[in-house]
């Protein structure tokens, strides 16, 4: 697993920082323009940006003579040069850095989504889009082949989601700004939407953890901040999204999100991959892979300690979660498995504590 160059690692950095940052392009993004309009013999702001269909949408800014407006508008093209940078510098990563970028579909969502305000009000990004982020939280290439997906998966906590106080425009209207074609995909447990799905059969579905017994995992939770929509309960996702970290996605600009830290997505997917049926044999395939890939990468990076601290703390949550682990483990092909004991023995001497292999 060769590792990625220290340049390109802090060019990644200066990326997230300058996306996290970025809070005004919510109102007026660096695709857009202000533009001058007469109206009536008075000059008025109007800010100009793409509509996704090849035509533009205007928005209505304020009078030119307004002074906090003509500071905004001033401001405007400091934020439109680093806007420009920082696309070159995605560029750059992407195209010579060997990062990979999230294809346009996932880009375009996450983008719109975040700008929402979804990760500021504590959803994260899991799944394959947000194992993508990890080559670059972990200095490492990844390979493409476990990196494909047709669809994007979001997680908050409803404790959260109940607590802030605080809520997004309705999803359905923010996806189909982005693609009319969007539409919501109907529970089979009464009229709660978890999920949607656009013409090309793309899919992005919103889950939480399991509050309550197994029998309510059919049923959609209300989730007050997802704007009218509702979230897939799952056991297990308590764990996985538990003291998220920041990064960034590499499309356009950079998107700053909320992903899993690496190790508990890799002890996630050896259970999920334990429970999954014979028809689901190619997700269960791609959830060992993606488990076994991060080990390998925890391990080469020194973060051994990392995967056995969260590994002994969802052993220790009793014998459904050490017979998911073992399944999983057991799936993993030999040389993954050396690299997982490998990993566990050494990442259980720096913390001082004895992790129970699973084999």
């Amino acid at each position: 697993m060769k590792p990625i160059d220290m340049m390109y690692q802090a060019m990644l950095a200066e990326v997230g920082q300058r996306a996290m940052d970025d809070a005004w392009t919510l109102d007026f993004p660096p695709r857009g323009r202000f533009v001058k309009v007469k109206v009536k013999d008075r000059d008025y702001w109007y800010f100009d940006q793409p509509d996704g269909e090849g035509g533009q949408r205007r928005k209505y800014v304020g009078p030119v003579e307004d002074p906090e407006i003509k500071k905004r508008v001033e401001d405007f093209s400091t934020i439109k040069t680093d806007f420009r940078t920082r696309r070159r510098l995605v560029s750059s990563l992407t195209r010579d850095g060997g990062l990979l970028a999230a294809d346009r579909n996932s880009g375009v969502i996450v983008e719109a989504l975040a700008a929402a305000g979804l990760f500021r009000l504590r959803a994260v990004l899991v799944g394959t889009l947000a194992f993508r982020t990890y080559s670059g939280l972990l200095g490492v290439r990844l390979p493409s082949t476990a990196i494909m997906t047709g669809d994007a998966d979001f997680a908050q906590d409803y404790a959260i989601s109940a607590g802030v106080m605080d809520s997004l425009p309705p999803i359905l209207e923010l996806l189909q700004s982005i693609d009319p074609t969007f539409r919501a995909v109907p529970s089979l447990a009464g009229a709660e939407t978890t999920a949607f799905i656009n013409g090309e059969g793309y899919r992005v579905e919103f889950l939480t953890a399991n509050r309550g017994k197994d029998e309510y995992l059919d049923k959609p939770a209300e989730m007050p901040a997802l704007g009218e929509a509702s979230a897939q309960p799952l056991r297990f996702m308590d764990f996985l999204i538990r003291e998220p970290v920041r990064t960034v996605l590499l499309y356009g600009s950079g998107v700053s999100v909320l992903v899993p830290d690496p190790a508990r997505f890799a002890v996630h997917k050896l259970i999920v991959a334990s429970r999954r049926h014979a028809t689901s044999a190619l997700k269960r395939d791609k959830d060992v892979m993606q488990a076994g890939i991060l080990v390998e990468a925890l391990l080469q990076t020194r973060r051994s300690s990392d995967l056995a601290m969260v590994y002994i703390e969802a052993w220790e949550r009793g014998p459904q979660w050490q017979e998911g682990i073992k399944l999983g483990a057991a799936m993993l092909p030999n040389e993954r498995k050396d690299q997982l004991r490998e990993c566990l023995e050494t990442g259980s001497k720096e913390i001082g504590e004895k992790a129970a292999l699973p084999f």
